[in-house]
């Protein structure tokens, strides 16, 4: 492996300090190496037409957030992203400022596997509009905003009815997501190699609502359902805590998995389980 990108978030790795030397060590070894801010002025995302078609990874320099950014953004042209963490846990970042220069002479050398995750997309019908499908490498979340209340979440699984949530929100995951927000919702957590849906509750008015784990190959459908007169309540579909879109009653988040799998490059040879009680012993402190 020669051809490598940088995307780097500027806030995380002020002054490009570990990305220009990265860039550096990559060309004193005889690679080449391109890199860019993960947003583009002006723009929400990257553009990922500006990595050369020859790149064989994909840095991500920042935290969790930036790699599942990048990760969106570049799942069409299948590169493979490694993540460097500049931020607190980094549950899905590998590197660090300390071994990052050791990663690449490992890339270099060919000694790296690559693992595919599943990602889910959705999007959402109002009033007979179907409105554009997007990704989520973590979770899509269905969660209240405005005033402090209770929203009433209908759930459908391939057409057929399974449950009526009173809750806050609620939390429908992949295996990478089950770490982040559905584990803080008490959601279970499983390898981020498996290939199913997760669906938790958040903060439910009832003591027997746990979260379900379903089959990868599953459709789920929220319908946000009216618990008053006026039918006033707000909610919001969020993907990956990043895009957030405006729902009301009525409206039905329709949920199932990508066509598209995103390629991680892995280089440690620990196990899920060490890697998880490592991070969680690291948040410990």
């Amino acid at each position: 492996m020669k051809h490598f990108y940088i995307i780097t978030n500027e806030q995380k790795d002020e002054g490009l300090k570990v990305t220009r030397k990265m860039y550096e060590y990559i060309f004193k070894r005889g690679g080449t190496c391109g890199y860019a801010p993960n947003r583009s002025p002006g723009s929400l995302g990257f553009d990922p037409e500006v990595i050369p078609k020859d790149t064989e990874c994909v840095f991500c320099v920042g935290g969790d957030g930036t790699l599942i950014r990048a990760a969106r953004d570049v799942v069409g042209r299948q590169f493979p992203v490694l993540g460097v963490n500049r931020g607190h846990i980094g549950y899905l970042c590998e590197l660090d400022e300390n071994n990052v220069f050791s990663a690449i002479d490992q890339l270099m050398a060919g000694t790296y596997t690559l693992e595919e995750r599943m990602l889910l997309r959705g999007f959402w019908e109002s009033k007979g509009e179907k409105h554009s499908p997007h990704l989520a490498l973590n979770d899509i979340v269905i969660h209240r905003s405005g005033l402090l209340q209770v929203l009433n979440l209908i759930i459908y699984v391939n057409g057929e009815y399974l449950n009526t949530y009173s809750a806050d929100g609620i939390i429908i995951a992949t295996p990478t997501g089950s770490t982040a927000y559905s584990m803080s919702a008490g959601g279970p957590i499983v390898d981020p190699k498996a290939k199913l849906i997760l669906i938790t509750p958040i903060s439910p008015h009832a003591l027997n609502s746990k979260s379900i784990v379903l089959g990868a190959e599953d459709e789920v459908v929220v319908e946000i359902g009216s618990r008053r007169v006026e039918e006033d309540e707000e909610a919001e579909v969020s993907f990956d805590g990043d895009l957030s879109f405006r729902v009301a009653v009525g409206d039905r988040i329709v949920i199932r998995r990508a066509r598209e799998n995103m390629r991680f490059l892995r280089l440690s040879r620990l196990s899920f389980l060490e890697i998880l009680r490592k991070k969680m012993q690291e948040y410990a402190r």
